[in-house]
């Protein structure tokens, strides 16, 4: 059985890491993680993603700890199947990293001048179109760069953010509501007299110009979301257990009992 060395540093540990991961895909080692592969693993590195940002939303940071554990196995498990394969392994992925990080910050680790966020933001853009080129594979249009497979909300992060980086884009937020007031017109117009697919259209279009609206707003609209389920979760969970406390159930209740003890969670901290 290989050894496993015993870490002290954060480097040792990452080793130890590596090494655990490289004893479970042995001949010998687990049946389980030995018979994955990149496409089974990849539910769980969404699932994995997703609980690292409900650890920050909590502000659990013990729980956030553990988790980015998780993350980081994630990372180390697609490393070591591809070592399996010789395609290549977690030592080039971290020189590839390290080298990625230096060379985007010139104005960390060369000569460059970047004295905002917006300007290093920019920058970065700059260097990895330039990196791409190099490549051969630097976009032929703007938005063709942003994957498909993005989950949507951020998709048009990112396409009203390169748009509007292109002169493309309102002048203020004002024009912005007005283009919501406009859309929502269009939305109840399709809903009366539209097919599914036209009420679809005007729904997304709806979602479009709020991403927009969060954008001018400097905010984060799938967080803002998130943080919005969150409210609706635990105001919903008072109000189940009020009707517990007073013997109901929700199937029990009505739309006007239900709205008294919604009212009282919202007064709750």
């Amino acid at each position: 059985m290989p050894s496993i060395s015993v870490a002290t540093t954060a480097g040792e540990k990452f080793t130890r890491l590596v090494e655990i991961m490289a004893r479970l895909r042995a001949p010998d080692g687990c049946p389980w993680d030995r018979e994955q592969d990149f496409d089974s693993i990849k539910p769980y590195t969404i699932e994995e993603t997703y609980e690292v940002l409900e650890a920050i939303d909590e502000r659990n940071w013990p729980h956030l700890s553990e988790e980015l554990g998780d993350f980081m196995l994630q990372a180390v498990f697609y490393a070591q199947m591809a070592s399996e394969q010789d395609l290549f392994s977690i030592g080039d992925c971290l020189d590839a990293i390290n080298a990625k990080l230096v060379r985007r910050h010139p104005h960390i680790f060369g000569d460059g001048v970047a004295n905002t966020a917006g300007e290093v933001k920019q920058r970065w853009d700059e260097i990895k179109f330039q990196e791409k080129a190099e490549r051969g594979e630097a976009p032929r249009r703007l938005l063709d760069s942003i994957p498909r497979n993005t989950p949507a909300l951020v998709e048009a992060q990112q396409v009203s953010s390169k748009a509007a980086g292109a002169g493309f884009d309102w002048e203020n937020i004002e024009q912005v509501f007005d283009k919501m007031h406009e859309e929502l017109d269009e939305l109840r117009e399709a809903r009366e007299s539209g097919t599914r697919d036209k009420v679809e259209d005007e729904f997304g279009d709806i979602l479009f110009v709020m991403v927009n609206i969060a954008r001018f707003l400097k905010i984060d609209p799938e967080q803002a979301l998130r943080r919005t389920n969150a409210k609706f979760r635990k105001r919903f969970n008072l109000v189940e257990d009020g009707l517990s406390d007073r013997g109901r159930t929700l199937a029990e209740s009505n739309i006007q009992e239900m709205e008294e003890l919604w009212q009282q969670a919202k007064q709750s901290r």
